[in-house]
C-alpha cells in the first residue's frame, strides 16, 4: 500500500508547528503569506482548467451529475448522520471536520491515475474531476455556511467576504488571464507545481500554530483519534459501495463505473486546505485533521482497488471465436486441442 510523501510532509510540518509554532509578529507575517499563497493557488487552479474541455466534457452529462450527487449530496449526507456518534466516537470539534470533509470537492490527479491503472474511462476522470473542483469553489463554502453555520469555528458573512476576495476572485482572474498565461504555466509546471504544494504547507503550519497557540490539540486523545479512523474508514468503504453498484443500477458501463467510483468515493486535500484555512480561521487545524487522515486512507485503499480492477480483464477468458460446426479434432505432438 502506498504511502503518499506529500503526507509525510505535511506529517513534518504538522510537527514543526507543534515544536516551533508562529507567535506575534512572526504569526501575523505567516498569516499574511499564507493568505497570498491561498490566492495564488486558485488563480493557478482557474488558469489551468480548460473552458472549452469543461465544456465538451458536458456531453457526459449523467456521469458528472452521478460524481456530482455522490461528492455534494450522498458525503454530506452521511457527514450529517455522523453527529450520531458525538459524544460516543466523536468529540464536537472532530465532528465538525469530519462534516467539513464531505463538502470537499473531488480530487482529480488521482481519481485519473486510479481510473487509469483500473483500465477505466480516463477522459470522463478528467471532466468529472474538473468539474467537481469547479462546483466545490462555490458549493463547498455555501454548504459549509448551512451546515455548520456560526459553530464552524466563526463562520460568518465576513468568512463569505475572504471566500470570495481569497477564493473565487483569484480563479475567475486565472480563467479571464488563461488565455495569455497558460503557455507560461504550461512550460514551468514543475516549478508551479512545487508552488501549488509549498503554498498548502504554508497553510498547514499557519493553521497549525494558531491551534497549537490557541491550546486546541488538548482537546485530541489518541482514542478519540483512534474513533475518527474507524468512522473514516467506514464512510470511504460505504461510498466505494454506492458508487460502484449504484453506478451498475444506474446502467453505466465498466470504465465509467470505474471513474464515477474514483472520482465520486474521494476528497481533495488540494483543495481543502485552504478553504479550511479561510473559514476556519484558528480553528482550521482541527478540521482538517479528518481530511488529512482521510485522504491517506483513500491513496492506500483505492490503490489496492484499482490493481483489482485492472486484473479483472486480464482473469476474464476471452470471448472464444465462432466454432464450424465440425467435427475436426486438431492433433498437435500428444495433446489433442
Amino acid at each position: 500500500m502506498p504511502i503518499d510523501p506529500y503526507i509525510l510532509l505535511l506529517l513534518g510540518t504538522v510537527g514543526l508547528a507543534a515544536l516551533l509554532p508562529a507567535r506575534g509578529t512572526a504569526a501575523d507575517v505567516a498569516s499574511g503569506a499564507s493568505t497570498t499563497a491561498i490566492a495564488l493557488l486558485f488563480f493557478l487552479y482557474g488558469v489551468r482548467l480548460s473552458t472549452r474541455e469543461a465544456l465538451e466534457g458536458l456531453k457526459h452529462w449523467r456521469l458528472h451529475v452521478t460524481v456530482l450527487a455522490a461528492t455534494f449530496v450522498v458525503f454530506p449526507l452521511l457527514g450529517m448522520a455522523a453527529r450520531g456518534l458525538v459524544p460516543v466516537l466523536l468529540t464536537h470539534p472532530l465532528y465538525q471536520g469530519l462534516l467539513f470533509l464531505t463538502l470537499v470537492p473531488s480530487t482529480i490527479q488521482s481519481s485519473i491515475a486510479f481510473t487509469s491503472i483500473a483500465r477505466g474511462n480516463v477522459p470522463a476522470a478528467i471532466c468529472a474531476g474538473s468539474f467537481s473542483s469547479l462546483v466545490g469553489i462555490v458549493l463547498t463554502p455555501l454548504l459549509a455556511a448551512a451546515l455548520l453555520g456560526n459553530s464552524g469555528g466563526g463562520f460568518s458573512a465576513d468568512s463569505l467576504v475572504k471566500i470570495v476576495l481569497q477564493l473565487l476572485v483569484p480563479f475567475l482572474a486565472g480563467q479571464v488571464l488563461r488565455r495569455w498565461v497558460s503557455r507560461f504555466v504550461a512550460r514551468h509546471k514543475k516549478v508551479l507545481g512545487l508552488v501549488d504544494r509549498g503554498s498548502i504547507l504554508l497553510v498547514v503550519y499557519t493553521a497549525f500554530s494558531e491551534g497549537m497557540v490557541q491550546g486546541i490539540w488538548h482537546q485530541v486523545s489518541p482514542a478519540r483519534l483512534g474513533g475518527l479512523l474507524v468512522v473514516e474508514a467506514a464512510l470511504l468503504a460505504l461510498m466505494l459501495a454506492l458508487t460502484w453498484y449504484g453506478s451498475k443500477a444506474l446502467g453505466f458501463g465498466r470504465g465509467d463505473r470505474i471513474a464515477i467510483q474514483f472520482a465520486g468515493s474521494k476528497k481533495s486535500l488540494a483543495s481543502g486546505l485552504p478553504m479550511a484555512s479561510v473559514l476556519f480561521g484558528a480553528h482550521a487545524s482541527l478540521a482538517v485533521l479528518p481530511l488529512m487522515l482521510f485522504h491517506q486512507m483513500q491513496l492506500m485503499v483505492c490503490a489496492v482497488i484499482a490493481k483489482r480492477r485492472s486484473r479483472d480483464l486480464l482473469d476474464r477468458p476471452a470471448p472464444s471465436a465462432p466454432i464450424a460446426r465440425s467435427r475436426t479434432t486438431v492433433v498437435t505432438g500428444s495433446h489433442i486441442r
